[in-house]
């Protein structure tokens, strides 16, 4: 590994020379920052989780993780093996080595907002002292970490970096709901500013997973490596989504269509649907930003990503447009959207395209309803300010002409054709864009669209 210019390849102790044992700190108790802390913990690391969020924290500190990525037995094992939560900033001061797992967005007009990272520096800065190491996990496009997160480490603190403070990487690989891809099973990605404090990190990470660690040869690399790894997914996904808008329009299912596809051995199995969360549908305009900084368009990136973008709008109007063959004399019909949040089975309200999705089906002239067994309610105000409703077990008769599936929880998933045919009246629409009832549909009483 080469080290970053200006910095001193042979310089170790104090920084890696207390690696091994030093009191960890991880800033951000969110999907990323919270298993992160408890998996230290259990490894047996003396760790210290902060987050602004006070009220969080406590919960946290009460054994409950509101975002369901750590079950109440690994939290309360991790607090009692001396896990402490906490939202005073001073905490921090006791850590040798900070590890910073907040978000990174975008602003209104779709360009990075470094705020929540700049922000982390102003607080960690003044806790820092000789020797310390901070280590960013937040995606990034190539040169923030020591370009911009260093000076205002340097400043915040009066340390200099590449002498008192040195610098690593290690992206985060969180994949929210999911139970296979886990820390503990992915292999993870880690860069240092000299080979020794690499080294350290790989240590550090590699207690976690069995020792799979992918050491880059600079901190730029891994950032580089994070950036494009969603940006490729949101291109694959965007393709499926315009094939699937093609397909539809000449009656074809793109389910059946992929279905066939992904028997050759090579096909990439993506399947179309609503873009959404904090990474696949942010991390794009990172290296876009980039792109065009250094005087190159990224023509695909952006193409994919105005197209992710659009897709709830294409869907409401293609469902606008079946329901007015359905059902042309309903003068104010009524529909319901069964789901709210970014993906199924999670909490997880960030950059959700399903206000879009209610947003133009009102245009369309709905009255819409949302219904989300997943999601929290008063999250759901606070953030989106809308209201979620509940659907009576047994509705007596149909309160909707409409019902959209737009997030495949396994609860709407489970649900039979009766279930479902109890909510719809008989002559409105079940549009199922996902394809989660396809194979049910000719048990549907109501007319059945799906892309």
């Amino acid at each position: 590994m080469s080290p970053a210019a200006g910095i001193d390849p042979f310089l170790d102790p104090p920084f890696t020379a207390g690696i091994d044992d030093a009191v960890l700190a991880v800033v951000g108790l969110g999907y990323v920052g919270l298993p992160l802390a408890v998996a230290l913990a259990a490894s047996g690391r003396r760790v210290i989780g902060f987050d602004i969020d006070a009220a969080r924290v406590g919960r946290i500190a009460a054994g409950r993780d509101d975002t369901g990525e750590v079950d109440g037995c690994g939290l309360s094992a991790a607090l009692a093996a001396g896990f402490r939560p906490a939202s005073d900033p001073d905490a921090l001061a006791g850590a040798g080595v900070v590890i910073v797992c907040v978000p990174t967005p975008i602003t209104g007009d779709r360009q990075p907002d470094l705020g929540p990272l700049l922000s982390a520096c102003a607080t960690i800065g003044p806790r820092l002292r000789p020797g310390s190491v901070v280590v960013f996990e937040s995606t990034v496009y190539p040169g923030v970490t020591e370009d911009v997160c260093g000076p205002a480490l340097a400043a915040a603190s009066g340390l200099v970096v590449g002498r008192d403070l040195l610098l690593g990487y290690a992206p985060e690989r969180i994949n929210p709901g999911d139970r296979l891809h886990r820390l503990d099973t992915i292999v993870k990605v880690v860069a240092g500013q000299t080979p020794a404090l690499a080294d350290a990190l790989a240590r550090l990470y590699g207690a976690l997973n069995g020792g799979q660690v992918h050491v880059t040869p600079s901190i730029r690399v891994a950032e580089a490596a994070k950036a494009i790894e969603n940006a490729q997914r949101d291109i694959n996904i965007a393709f499926v989504n315009e094939i699937a808008l093609i397909f539809e329009r000449i009656g074809l299912s793109v389910h059946d269509v992929l279905d066939a596809a992904r028997t050759k051995w090579n096909f990439l199995d993506f399947k179309p649907g609503l873009v959404g969360g904090h990474c696949i549908g942010v991390d794009p305009y990172y290296l876009s930003h980039l792109s065009q900084v250094v005087g190159h368009e990224p023509d695909v990136i952006l193409a994919g990503r105005r197209l992710n973008d659009h897709m709830a709008d294409e869907l409401a109007d293609r469902i606008a447009f079946r329901f007015r063959e359905v059902a042309p004399d309903v003068v104010r019909p009524r529909a319901l959207i069964l789901g709210l949040t970014f993906k199924e089975d999670v909490p997880d309200l960030r950059n959700s395209k399903v206000p879009q999705l209610a947003a133009r089906l009102v245009r369309h002239g709905f009255t819409v309803d949302l219904h989300d067994p997943v999601a929290d309610a008063s999250d759901v105000a606070l953030k989106l300010g809308l209201a979620l409703v509940d659907v009576p077990a047994d509705m007596g008769v149909p309160m909707f002409d409409l019902v959209v599936l737009a997030v495949g929880h396994r609860a709407f998933a489970g649900l039979t054709p009766d279930d479902v045919g109890r909510m719809v009246h008989p002559q409105g629409l079940i549009a199922d864009p996902k394809g989660v009832w396809r194979h049910r549909a000719a048990c549907f009483e109501q007319a059945y669209w799906s892309l």
